[in-house]
């Protein structure tokens, strides 16, 4: 299916979502900044966990895919963090959309060794340097479904695997409906993701101004 047919598909999905998320979401707060600020190094600080931004992540892609500005997902996830005295650092991967791949990178650069990877969509990974790539701690998967209360839940688990806790898994919602209902708009998010790709990139470290 090519990009002018999704398009075509994700204009009537919207026509049936576009009231509900107006209504559900709050309005947007300030605009997002993002600067990159050179190659990632590994951290030292056994008391930080790393975000790790998707590439569409705050520039091209500015709100999830029910409409939540990132900034506020973000704001969400470090207040978590925050809430367990622990520490947060940002970086951007380039070679991949795959937020399990992200989530991983997150993790090895990190002091702790977690790290939580997040796609522009929403999706996120919660993940450990010590697990394969396509393991990990704790997985979001459904989009639709995640919420600024489960950001700022991600946010604290991964500070409580960070402090050798075993945190209750946060809990996931389930809708039978949510990925056909979406999957539409997925696709083109996606697509956008995967434009911003750079083969051969380092890591990026970024400043981030929520």
């Amino acid at each position: 299916m090519d990009e002018k047919t999704l398009r075509a598909i994700i204009e009537e999905v919207l026509k049936e979502v576009g009231e509900a998320k107006t209504t559900a979401v709050k309005p947007q707060a300030p605009p997002l900044q993002i600067t990159e600020a050179g190659p990632a190094a590994r951290g030292t600080d056994p008391r930080e966990v790393v975000i790790a931004l998707s590439p569409a992540f705050g520039g091209k892609l500015t709100q999830s895919i029910t409409g939540i500005p990132l900034g506020d997902a973000l704001r969400e996830v470090t207040a978590g963090i925050e809430e367990e005295g622990l520490k947060y650092r940002f970086i951007r991967v380039f070679r991949t959309a795959d937020v399990g791949f992200i989530a991983h990178e997150a993790a090895k650069l990190s002091g702790s060794g977690i790290g939580i990877g997040i796609q522009s969509r929403g999706t996120t990974v919660i993940h450990q340097k010590d697990l394969p790539p396509l393991s990990n701690l704790e997985l979001f998967s459904q989009a639709p479904l995640i919420d600024l209360e489960t950001f700022r839940a991600i946010g604290k688990n991964a500070a409580k695997y960070a402090k050798n806790e075993g945190p209750t898994p946060v809990p996931v919602r389930n809708d039978q409906m949510a990925r056909p209902k979406y999957q539409a708009i997925a696709a083109l998010l996606h697509i956008k993701e995967c434009e911003l790709l750079v083969d051969g990139k380092p890591v990026q470290e970024l400043k981030v101004q929520l």
